[in-house]
């Protein structure tokens, strides 16, 4: 959902998203609640984070609780590593309108954060 968003605020930015245990496919829940607000992440393929440990980065920001602690050492050229967590709104347990709404509360909070970072640290360089 990180990765849809920053794509939204400037089609310019090149952005990627990969994780240390990565899903086979994007989860369901997200695809639906990011299409709520006109965000499309169905293309979105999970990826593993050993395939850009080598490359010059701005920033890699992890945002699940455990990745902090799990993501490796990137060998490559990184400028900014920071960690914005949130929930990861996958582990809710409960109704399926529970778990909907997980996930929205989880979207919502992942685009305030992210639309000031992207204010206060990308759109701030231009």
């Amino acid at each position: 959902m990180a990765q849809g968003f920053l794509q939204s605020f400037d089609k310019k930015l090149n952005v990627y998203s990969a994780g240390t245990e990565p899903a086979s496919k994007v989860n369901s829940n997200a695809i639906a609640v990011m299409s709520e607000v006109g965000i499309d992440i169905s293309n979105h393929t999970p990826q593993n984070v050993s395939s850009y440990l080598n490359e010059e980065w701005d920033y890699v920001i992890t945002v699940c609780g455990g990745a902090n602690e799990t993501c490796p050492a990137f060998i490559g050229q990184v400028k900014n590593r920071i960690h914005i967590g949130f929930e990861d709104p996958s582990l809710a347990m409960g109704s399926d309108d529970f778990i909907r709404n997980e996930f929205r509360r989880i979207r919502d909070e992942i685009k305030d954060v992210f639309y000031r970072f992207y204010l206060e640290n990308i759109k701030g360089e231009d």
